[in-house]
């Protein structure tokens, strides 16, 4: 196995050690872990831009997609996580794996965090509220790599009035209505 696959094992043992008490993932994800919710995180990791040296993670929870990718791919991640107790879940597994991430215990809104070339997120908001968070932190050729369900379709339409953007819908390798959204060329009507 490799170093980033040991590391991402033991990613997999300690989210699951704190989800006892943390319920970063459902219960019954927990005999799942890898396919669910690691797996997911990792197939964005061949979308990322070449030459890609940052990126900011919206919702960090716990870890997906932006720690996994951290792990896996060396690019440093700053985590936005506004719970505290995921944010201390996340700097722990930080300093146990030695991925290069920053958290920032903060609300998205208020986070003082510099633009990237990648804005990753997960399960966090419908886009007509996610894309005013994401704008914020995506440099002006940036893209945002988006874990997205069945609803992508509405949610598009619902953002369209607001934003100007690329959206290219990748489907899922690991869920059957689940789309990765690459959105590029983002900015506001």
């Amino acid at each position: 196995m490799s170093e980033a696959g040991d590391r991402l094992r033991l990613f997999s043992s300690l989210l699951l050690r704190w989800n006892g008490t943390l319920n970063l993932i459902a219960a019954r994800d927990a005999d799942v872990v890898w396919n669910r919710h690691i797996a997911d995180s990792l197939q964005l990791a061949p979308l990322m831009p070449a030459g890609l040296t940052r990126a900011v993670d919206l919702g960090s929870g716990g870890g997906f997609p932006g720690l996994v990718l951290a792990i896996a791919t060396g690019v440093a991640f700053d985590l936005i996580e506004s719970d505290r107790r995921k944010a201390s879940f996340l700097r722990t597994a930080i300093l146990e794996t030695g991925a290069p991430a920053t958290v920032y215990c903060c609300r998205i809104e208020t986070a003082d965090v510099a633009p990237a070339d990648l804005v990753t997120a997960r399960a966090l908001a419908p886009l007509p509220r996610l894309l005013p968070l994401a704008s914020r932190f995506l440099t002006a050729d940036g893209v945002c790599l988006l874990l997205k369900g069945g609803r992508v379709e509405a949610e598009l339409a619902a953002a369209d009035p607001a934003w100007i953007m690329r959206a290219e819908r990748i489907p899922s390798q690991t869920g059957t209505d689940g789309i990765v959204l690459r959105i590029g060329g983002l900015r506001a009507r």
